[in-house]
């Protein structure tokens, strides 16, 4: 047993210190950063050539407008000169006169470009309302008349927000949760076959089976790599809840988060329960394929070719779960929830759209962790045959003379 963890610490030690390890930690942290960072840069340099100045000899009318929209408008400037002077600098997008004849309101935009229909319909609606107002004391109406006149229709819309929410917290967690299947497996699939390939057929083999068993030390290289993988997700989850914590100390992400919290929290209850174990169990058996496929090449030159097959059923499971995001009661995908290989994809569907009880949840990841032992054990009890062979017949000839065995 202690030869098994010399072989792991060592598989995982040399890992864990290489340049690629490194960039592939770092990568999903330094996008995010490099994005959030243009993003707002971006933001920032287009903020005030997209603005516009409201000008108006009617101080009150100007405080009216600003009362009702502030948002995107450029308080500091008041007159048309300075307008003018900003829009031609490329600092605003345009400006927007209000005036007043006694008996009309008029609004006038100037700019570069047209306005938007946002803007459009706030400035509209701003004018209407006072024009109203202004008529109605033309009028010289009573205030019982004027409230008659001010009667509109009402319409009103009554959606499940609870369920909208809770629809689109399943979405985004499957996406979420599938993807993340689909990258760590074909990642460590790739990394697995080359750590076993590049042994293949070298004298260094020889010494070690004669000094412990190819089982013992089957297992110390998948459980090295099995290490990796713990290592980057315990970073990922480190690194998100630090993420979460910086972020919340923003008030516009703060107020938008608090806004939308029933959908955050939906999106990690649907990732933070039995759906990891199945991540994890996933990783594990697709992690000893790729060690067999690695194993089965004919010499260490083509551990590139080693992942394909790993690559292409990991790519079959992923597509497949497409056509029934909204059909999880379809008999292929209770079926598929149960086969080992593809049960990591379409149980935790199944999971997430609450259509599977606890029973059927835990039969499932019973049958996957037991084909995942029984898995290990074969390629074990193989692994030392497999490693010293160096004869030149291909991949897939190798992988039907395994089975054959």
């Amino acid at each position: 047993m202690s030869k098994t963890w010399v072989v792991t610490f060592e598989t995982y030690l040399r890992q864990v210190k290489s340049w690629s390890f490194l960039f592939m930690i770092l990568g999903p942290f330094l996008m995010i950063a490099l994005t959030a960072g243009i993003s707002y840069i971006s933001a920032n340099s287009n903020r005030s050539s997209s603005q516009v100045a409201v000008i108006s000899a009617t101080p009150a009318l100007r405080r009216g407008y600003l009362a009702q929209h502030s948002d995107n408008i450029n308080t500091k400037i008041t007159t048309v000169a300075a307008a003018k002077k900003a829009v031609k600098a490329n600092h605003l997008a345009g400006y927007l006169t209000l005036s007043n004849d006694g008996a009309r309101l008029r609004g006038d935009y100037h700019g570069s470009k047209s306005m938007s229909s946002g803007l459009q319909a706030q400035v509209k609606n701003f004018l209407t309302q006072y024009q109203q107002v202004q008529n109605y004391q033309t009028a010289n109406l009573s205030p019982k008349q004027q409230k008659a006149l001010a009667q509109t229709p009402v319409l009103k819309q009554h959606v499940a927000t609870k369920t909208g929410t809770s629809n689109l917290a399943k979405l985004i967690s499957f996406w979420v949760l599938v993807t993340m299947i689909y990258i760590i497996l074909i990642t460590y699939s790739s990394i697995t076959a080359q750590e076993i390939a590049s042994e293949k057929g070298t004298k260094i083999m020889e010494i070690i089976f004669s000094s412990t068993t190819a089982t013992s030390y089957f297992v110390g290289k998948i459980t090295g790599i099995l290490l990796m993988i713990v290592t980057q997700i315990v970073i990922y989850l480190l690194g998100g809840w630090a993420g979460y914590a910086i972020a919340m100390n923003y008030a516009g992400i703060h107020r938008l988060i608090v806004a939308h919290q029933t959908l955050v929290s939906g999106v990690f209850h649907n990732l933070f329960n039995l759906n990891l174990l199945y991540l994890l169990f996933g990783v594990v058996i697709y992690t000893i394929l790729a060690a067999y496929s690695g194993a089965l090449v004919a010499k260490a030159e083509d551990a590139s070719k080693a992942a394909q097959p790993v690559v292409m059923l990991g790519m079959l499971g992923f597509f497949a779960t497409f056509p029934f995001q909204n059909n999880m009661d379809a008999v292929i995908v209770k079926i598929l929830s149960y086969v080992p290989f593809f049960s990591s994809y379409f149980m935790p569907m199944r999971i997430i759209n609450g259509t599977v009880g606890w029973g059927e949840q835990w039969g499932s990841l019973v049958i996957l962790i037991v084909a995942t032992g029984l898995f290990a054990v074969y390629i074990g009890r193989q692994y030392q045959r497999l490693m010293l062979q160096t004869d030149s017949q291909s991949l897939w000839q190798h992988l039907f003379k395994g089975f054959k065995h």
